[in-house]
């Protein structure tokens, strides 16, 4: 249970990243998906393109209210702030009880949005994808295991801890299906090795 001075009531219904998926409507949703080449990053500014960590009501942003949802007895301060907790990345697998050493991660990064779509978004668009607390996109991760990830794409990085392959394939697929995004030929075939990494018959 979380407590802290502000206790969060999500209105968004957050789905957390172990919710099950099915393989075969992952597979099938990653065979929808439109292959092409990778877009241009000409004009892209992360800060002006996808405003983000937005005000999610009672004084929390969408970063507070992840990192509430992530972790396990988080205390929170003035502004929602997280003070204390213990989070699970699950990346890498490590524990972190300083919000600090926590960021929240788009599993599909902003950049890699805006190659693949996002850059025709209106602003507005771009906005609510960078804050989607309702699909797989936002995970409180090990910060510097989310730096080396950076703006990469599954044929660039893919999570250290490879049992954790099978749920980051079916959540970057879920995310791109859902606003229909274009994928490249390895993007592909990374998912797909990464989709074979899942249990018979479902997701780990």
């Amino acid at each position: 249970m979380l407590t802290g001075c502000h206790p969060l009531t999500l209105t968004s219904a957050a789905t957390s990243a172990s919710e099950p998926y099915a393989v075969v409507d992952v597979r099938e949703q990653l065979e929808q998906l439109p292959v092409g080449p990778r877009g241009s990053l000409a004009g892209y500014d992360r800060d002006e393109d996808f405003p983000h960590w937005s005000s999610q009501g009672d004084g929390c942003n969408t970063r507070e209210v992840v990192l509430e949802r992530d972790g396990t007895d988080v205390m929170t301060g003035p502004g929602c702030k997280s003070t204390s907790g213990t989070w699970v990345s699950p990346y890498d697998g490590q524990t972190w009880t300083d919000p600090s050493d926590v960021d929240i991660d788009h599993v599909v990064p902003l950049a890699q949005s805006w190659v693949s779509g996002a850059r025709s978004w209106t602003q507005a668009q771009r906005e609510a994808f960078a804050n989607d607390l309702t699909r797989p996109q936002l995970l409180a991760v090990t910060d510097n295991v989310n730096q080396e990830k950076g703006r990469k794409a599954p044929d660039e990085w893919k999570p250290p801890l490879v049992g954790y392959w099978c749920t980051y394939a079916s959540d970057w697929v879920t995310v791109k299906h859902h606003y229909a995004l274009t994928i490249t030929s390895g993007e592909k075939s990374a998912l797909l090795l990464m989709l074979d990494k899942c249990p018979k018959g479902g997701r780990s």
